[in-house]
């Protein structure tokens, strides 16, 4: 694709960057195939092609974004399956972080999108405020559900928000700062990336996660001071704040790396069972590219693993005999697509002896996407229809999925959703997940 950025704009290392993505697409459309919204929508504005021409546009203009770009980027689940399906290589994840970014400092939202995107970016990152407002939100759930209309594209968001709020609340587990030791023989020594609103919603996951690997042998450090990954407020457009909390991270895992951190010095990953967070700590090396803290970031990048990449590498295996389940695998959109893991998961979930099966369309989102249920409820329900009508139609008796978001989507049409990393310690010693025995 021909651009006409002037030698100024391209001056900026935004520009630049964005300039060399848009220098790589060829306009073949490859990508309007797996694209969600344009099967969805029909509409060429709402396929990453036409998207990429109304970022090139936009960028090259210099000038405030517009209503129309707005909307149609605002519809960009960054499922970033036309990365998947891009055979010239297009940074598609860049470019429209870039462009977020551009209409977050250049266009004025209504007042109530202001105010919905702030309440968004300053709780869900926050573990204590998140479960405050959890608790507030169901306290306050029957009356707003009567008064709260379906009239406007606002209110639809607020009913959205309500119909996602869980109807019980585990007990607050956040994960502090310490050290878990590895049982028997070390054989290893990870960080966990604890992560945010997983700590409120299911807790169960980072148990899970540190039992597995302890009862494995390796050692699981909760760094002081990491948090959350940055991802949902870098896709909201809020980079700068999406780099506080990666730097965040990225200062406190280099203690440990460098042996500054409690115990023993050094680390062989950075464990992440959240494949959203997997996938934008993976990128840290670009994010912080023209910043000071880059050589730190791209170490913390290199030593990121999923958990699933993690277990493989260590030879997983189960202790128990095979439960005779059937195990529908929904692959996270971060996980195939961002971070390009596809085998690992279901080879791991088979080695512990369950069936798994794969639904039709696996590549197509859930209608998470981080806060794309909250912000764009009506696609976000289209497509959490079409997702479960396809896994379900394999008659599984669970649903597994590596990604908090994904399992919140799925979850409370009948079949139980639950993270692999659950099950995989159920197997191994651990206790069956809760979304099997009827708790919390």
């Amino acid at each position: 694709m021909q651009t006409a950025f002037t030698p100024e704009q391209l001056r900026d290392p935004d520009i630049a960057a964005s300039n060399q993505v848009l220098r790589t697409c060829v306009h073949c459309g490859f990508c309007t195939a797996t694209c969600p919204t344009f099967l969805l929508l029909g509409d060429e504005l709402d396929s990453p092609r036409g998207r990429i021409y109304l970022i090139k546009d936009m960028l090259e203009s210099g000038g405030p974004a517009t209503e129309p770009v707005v909307r149609h980027i605002d519809r960009c689940l960054s499922c970033l399956s036309c990365m998947t399906t891009c055979p010239s290589g297009v940074n598609y994840m860049h470019l429209v972080d870039h462009a977020r970014t551009h209409i977050e400092h250049t266009y004025r939202r209504p007042w109530h999108e202001r105010l919905l995107r702030t309440v968004l970016a300053t709780m869900l990152p926050r573990p204590l405020l998140m479960r405050a407002g959890l608790l507030a939100g169901r306290a306050a759930k029957p009356l707003l559900n009567r008064i709260i209309p379906t009239t406007s594209p606002f209110t639809r968001r607020l009913r959205a928000m309500l119909a996602l709020l869980p109807a019980t609340l585990p007990p607050l587990a956040v994960e502090r700062p310490r050290v878990h030791p590895a049982l028997g023989p070390r054989r290893a020594r990870v960080a966990l990336l604890a992560g945010c609103a997983q700590q409120v919603i299911a807790p169960s996951i980072n148990q899970a996660t540190i039992r597995l690997l302890t009862r494995l042998g390796v050692e699981v450090v909760v760094a002081q001071g990491a948090g959350c990954c940055g991802a949902l407020t870098q896709h909201m457009g809020r980079h700068a704040d999406a780099k506080t909390a990666a730097r965040a991270n990225i200062e406190a895992w280099c203690r440990e790396i460098d042996g500054a951190g409690p115990g023993a010095a050094g680390l062989d990953a950075i464990v992440i069972n959240t494949s959203g967070c997997g996938t934008t700590v993976k990128d840290y090396g670009f994010l912080f590219r023209n910043d000071p803290l880059r050589e730190d970031a791209e170490r913390v990048a290199a030593l990121a693993l999923d958990v699933s990449e993690f277990l493989t590498r260590i030879d997983y295996a189960p202790t128990r005999a095979p439960p005779g389940l059937t195990v529908a695998y929904h692959a996270a959109c971060s996980l195939q697509h961002g971070q390009k893991i596809t085998a690992e998961p279901k080879t791991l979930l088979r080695r512990a002896g369950f069936t798994v099966v794969e639904p039709v369309e696996p590549h197509i989102c859930c209608g998470s996407a981080g806060t794309y249920n909250l912000l764009q409820p009506d696609i976000a329900t289209r497509l959490r229809a079409r997702k479960l009508g396809h896994l379900h139609a394999t008659q599984p008796d669970l649903i597994a999925a590596g990604n908090i978001g994904c399992i919140t989507q799925l979850s409370g049409d009948g079949v139980p959703v639950t993270h692999t990393i659950e099950l995989l310690d159920w197997m191994a010693g651990g206790p069956a997940p809760a979304a099997l025995t009827g708790g919390a």
